[in-house]
């Protein structure tokens, strides 16, 4: 497992700018676990060569991975899984934002984070497989 000394040797090689919209976004991923009794504990890793977040509770959630971006959509971008519904139940949600196929919201560092927004779809995430099994469940 890798950890805080891993992921602050990647964001180094970073723009300033970018290394700190990392660690906002970071610290974000953080307090929202800390604050939903349904995620628990995180597990911080590097999958890809990207900074991941993941639940220690089987089934919970769904990995976050962010890291900078190299699509020229913003600066930074927080990406789940491509297999999941999230981003496009995201863009139904938060059509003001900037998405990146079915996997990634892009996000600018110059900007303050949408940290409502951001919060919303990190819990989403990381309750991605626990809220799966809870959805209507009366309909078969």
């Amino acid at each position: 497992m890798t950890g805080p000394t891993e992921v602050s040797a990647l964001f180094s090689d970073y723009p300033a700018p970018t290394q700190k919209a990392l660690y906002r976004l970071r610290k974000l991923i953080f307090e929202t676990a800390r604050e939903n009794e349904n995620i628990g504990e995180l597990q911080e890793t590097l999958k890809w060569g990207q900074p991941s977040y993941l639940t220690q509770r089987a089934k919970t959630g769904t990995t976050i991975r962010i890291d900078r971006d190299r699509s020229g959509l913003g600066d930074v971008a927080l990406f789940v899984s491509c297999q999941s519904s999230l981003v496009s139940e995201w863009r139904a949600l938060f059509p003001h934002l900037t998405f990146g196929g079915n996997r990634s919201v892009h996000l600018r560092a110059a900007e303050p984070l949408p940290e409502p927004e951001l919060r919303q779809m990190i819990t989403m995430a990381l309750t991605y497989h626990s809220a799966k099994g809870k959805k209507n469940p009366a309909v078969s």
